[in-house]
């Protein structure tokens, strides 16, 4: 399936193809987990800004995984574009942290762009906890291709 969607994506332009060391995609990773850890510490404080590092924590990993694979989203909709091949390349295994990352997505543009909406703690500590799967699912799959990959995630 995500050689399929990639291809889709690549005939409309919504991905192109980029190559990258793995410094650029081990500073992506390292950048997401700095978020977790951020995070971490305010989580029982401020839900909505846990809510929104938690999300970018999973965009930057999303965004490592595609760089990974020599591609970047390429469009008007990247952070769409990164949720769906993200999803794609991970599989039936992270099918319900993929489907809430794409629900964060649309909730993350509601809080950026829209009045009234808000977090409440329980959405907060599930973003939370499954951002924490999202990129250590992410980094495990880069290192199972990149053993000297050394980064160690610990929250």
């Amino acid at each position: 399936m995500p050689d399929k969607l990639i291809q889709k994506l690549l005939k409309e332009n919504k991905l192109k193809k980029q190559e990258a060391g793995i410094i650029q995609i081990e500073q992506l990773l390292i950048s997401s987990m700095h978020n977790l850890t951020q995070a971490s510490k305010i989580q029982e404080i401020v839900e909505e800004a846990t809510y929104i590092m938690a999300y970018n924590a999973m965009l930057k990993a999303g965004r490592a995984l595609l760089l990974f694979k020599g591609y970047v989203p390429d469009d008007g909709a990247q952070h769409r574009t990164v949720v769906e091949v993200t999803t794609s390349i991970l599989g039936q295994k992270f099918e319900k942290v993929t489907a809430h990352f794409e629900r964060m997505r649309k909730k993350r543009n509601l809080l950026t762009y829209e009045s009234g909406a808000f977090v409440t703690f329980t959405e907060s500590n599930q973003a939370f906890h499954d951002a924490i799967d999202l990129v250590q699912g992410i980094l495990n799959e880069v290192k199972a291709k990149n053993p000297q990959l050394e980064l160690k995630f610990k929250i």
